[in-house]
């Protein structure tokens, strides 16, 4: 037996000895995930059908250039994880159960566990570097990702590697495509992001599943010494949708920013956040801003640790959510742990409605009362986008307000044929 087959093998044991998440499990308590044979492709009526995508996808990745910004150096390897040799190069250096160590992190285990045995393709990209391999600054590399489902069951991979002292602005989409994948999809996700010393990576990313399909996505960032992760979620809810981040600031001066508009209309999403502090001079920030309407269940779940080590960490968490019609269910988890007395750290959590004097004043304006929350929710979207994005130039490059508008119109859109279903 080759050892590409037996680590699939290994995986699944696991699985079947240890079991999956447990209905009682403190991460996923408000919402738990369908049971493992959903993710494994052993659920009733689920299989390996494949689904159209680009030829060109590999694993259905399609890398990118952004419009004419300097693309600097790229390696990108599509690798084939049945293949021996290809395999051990696509998972070199990756945890085998990514985030699972600390603060209830085990919870999501049996995820890692179940991509593991999954997992066929995969992608790794190192950004930065010259041939002659001189690893210096260099300007910044603008690149986009798009992701296409190949399978109505499938665990992609995806690894990130910024080279020390280097700049990237990365787009990472995941938005169905009709005429490339018609099915509901089952999608276990992991995403790993490797910054070097002084690296920095702004990352947009985009995931509008179907309503039918679950998903879960899994990003693991480790950050070295003045390194800097940003990063903008924008997704809508499906049957199933956890976008889970765990985020590791061990090492000085290292810095995470994570904005997330997340919205549900008579669907599920979860965004869970965990952050470690285990370094002097570390700051995190993380911003979460979630819409539901119908009967749309919506949980934000943030955690953030402090460790001894963490002198002088500057911590903040901020949780918002907002009803926009119907009787949906929302649920805010703001949670610090402190182990070090010489910190600056706040949590908050705001739950209500959106207010009825802006609204007034904008119906005033001639708009009707769908318009009218559109506007305010795209203001109140676009002001969490700028304190994550901070550098305007590159939010207008990024289009992110055109982003954030076709997201709350849809949702409107969506939460208006609920109503009237």
């Amino acid at each position: 037996m080759d050892s590409a087959r037996a680590d699939i093998l290994a995986a699944r044991h696991r699985l079947a000895t240890r079991g999956w998440i447990p209905r009682h499990a403190e991460a996923f308590r408000h919402l738990p995930p369908p049971a493992a044979d959903v993710w494994l492709g052993e659920d009733a009526g689920q299989g390996a059908v494949a689904c159209e995508a680009h030829p060109l996808a590999g694993a259905g990745w399609t890398l990118h250039p952004f419009g004419l910004s300097p693309q600097g150096r790229v390696s990108a390897r599509w690798l084939d994880a049945g293949d021996i040799l290809q395999r051990d190069e696509l998972f070199a250096g990756l945890p085998r159960a990514a985030g699972a160590h600390e603060n209830g992190a085990n919870d999501a285990a049996p995820f890692a566990w179940a991509h593991r045995a999954l997992c066929r393709q995969g992608l790794r990209l190192r950004i930065g570097g010259s041939p002659d391999g001189d690893h210096g600054p260099s300007e910044t590399v603008w690149l986009q990702l798009r992701h296409q489902p190949r399978q109505a069951v499938e665990a992609p991979l995806l690894v990130i590697e910024v080279l020390p002292g280097v700049h990237s602005v990365l787009v990472e989409t995941h938005e169905r495509q009709p005429q490339a994948c018609g099915q509901a999809i089952v999608q276990n996700l992991q995403v790993h992001v490797l910054l070097g010393e002084g690296a920095s990576l702004h990352h947009l990313r985009v995931a509008a599943p179907g309503a039918a399909d679950c998903v879960a996505h899994h990003l693991h960032a480790t950050l070295d010494a003045g390194a800097r992760y940003v990063q903008a979620l924008i997704a809508s809810g499906s049957r199933y949708h956890l976008q889970r981040e765990v985020i590791e600031l061990h090492a000085d001066r290292a810095t995470a920013h994570s904005a997330a508009l997340l919205l549900a209309a008579g669907t599920a999403m979860e965004h869970q956040v965990r952050i470690s502090h285990a370094a002097a001079h570390t700051a995190s920030t993380l911003e979460d801003l979630a819409l539901a309407s119908g009967a749309a269940r919506a949980v934000l779940n943030a955690h953030t640790r402090i460790a001894p080590g963490a002198l002088h960490a500057d911590v903040r968490q901020q949780l918002a959510a907002i009803p926009t019609g119907g009787q949906p269910k929302l649920v805010l988890r703001p949670h610090l742990e402190i182990h070090n007395d010489e910190v600056q750290a706040s949590h908050g959590a705001v739950w209500g409605a959106l207010p009825q004097d802006a609204l007034f004043y904008a119906r005033q304006r001639g708009l009707d009362e769908r318009q009218a929350r559109g506007l305010i929710v795209e203001g109140m979207a676009g002001a969490l986008m700028r304190r994550c994005f901070t550098d305007e130039p590159m939010l207008d490059a990024l289009a992110v307000d055109t982003l954030l508008h076709a997201a709350v119109d849809s949702h409107l859109a969506a939460g208006a044929q609920a109503g009237h279903g």
